[in-house]
């Protein structure tokens, strides 16, 4: 519906213009999204689902009915790289860690960046499909598509601060989605307004080094890359960007001989152990007044 719409005013709307469709879209289709994932705990008493009413215990705090995080949220999911007990399964058939990962992660988004040619659309792409229930968004890609531009010719267009605009406004769109793993562009990091948005998330960086990453973009057409010497472009640009990229949750340096398959189960794992070096806040309370004897909730 997105692309049928910004596709058919393609021929008589600028582009900025069907950039402002786009998001505008966008953020009707979140916001309808979003209202489906609402956690229950946290939904207005009456709109409380009877199902879940029946299966956990409505608490008393503060004159208000309220459900304890623990029976909404904690569906008890371990750390499969902890226990390796959780991915045997029956004969040969053994449980992929990225199909726990969803649980845990409870509809927060994960979002990919990295320098250009670092593997960040490959990867989110393979961990999307093997988690089964999250969504993969390209920001690139949908830039491309709504605009019916290239992004070399959106650079040529608009120049590289045009283009980073609209690169910020798209990611104010789907960041208002849950449960998507989301690639972003390389210099996306570099405008502090966009880390409002990726630090909703987790942020997992793929630390690529500029000699392996020009082994796969050499010929191409990346914009930032048209000089005499591309390799010591790419160089300047890591450098440059460096300091953002390691405000990441996650770094995974990633070489020559790590094939997809091998990065997404490193990403995997240190996803996992993220998750359990960063227990939500009314986990860490719980667990606090639990040790010092205190009932949760009286």
């Amino acid at each position: 519906f997105l692309l049928k719409c910004t596709r058919h005013t393609s021929d008589t709307v600028k582009y900025s213009e069907r950039m402002r469709i786009l998001s505008v879209l966008l953020l009707v289709l979140a916001a309808d999204q979003a209202s489906g994932f609402a956690p229950q705990c946290l939904r207005p008493i009456g709109q409380t689902n009877v199902s879940t009413m029946s299966k956990s215990t409505l608490l008393k705090a503060g004159g208000f009915e309220w459900e304890d995080p623990a029976e909404v949220f904690d569906q008890a999911v371990e750390n499969p790289f902890k226990n390796p007990d959780l991915m045997k399964g029956d004969g040969d058939m053994k449980i992929d860690p990225a199909r726990l990962l969803g649980p845990r992660l409870q509809g927060t988004n994960l979002y990919f960046i990295g320098m250009m040619g670092s593997g960040k659309s490959a990867i989110g792409d393979v961990i999307a499909r093997r988690m089964g229930n999250y969504n993969f968004l390209d920001t690139d890609t949908i830039i491309e598509k709504a605009a019916d531009m290239t992004i070399p010719e959106i650079f040529e267009s608009e120049g590289e601060e045009g283009f980073r605009g609209v690169e910020a406004q798209i990611l104010d769109s789907v960041h208002a989605y849950v449960r998507c793993v989301i690639s972003t562009g390389g210099g996306l990091v570099c405008r502090m307004q966009n880390w409002s948005k990726l630090q909703t998330g987790i942020v997992v960086w793929l630390d690529v080094a500029p000699e392996v990453i020009m082994t796969r973009i050499e010929g191409t057409d990346r914009p930032l890359l048209q000089t005499d010497d591309p390799l010591q472009t790419l160089k300047n640009l890591s450098d440059e960007r460096k300091e953002k990229y390691e405000q990441a949750d996650i770094r995974i340096e990633v070489t020559q001989d790590m094939d997809e398959e091998k990065v997404a189960n490193e990403v995997l794992k240190q996803i996992h152990d993220f998750i359990d070096d960063n227990p939500p806040a009314w986990k860490k309370a719980k667990a606090k007044a639990q040790a010092d004897g205190i009932d949760w909730v009286q």
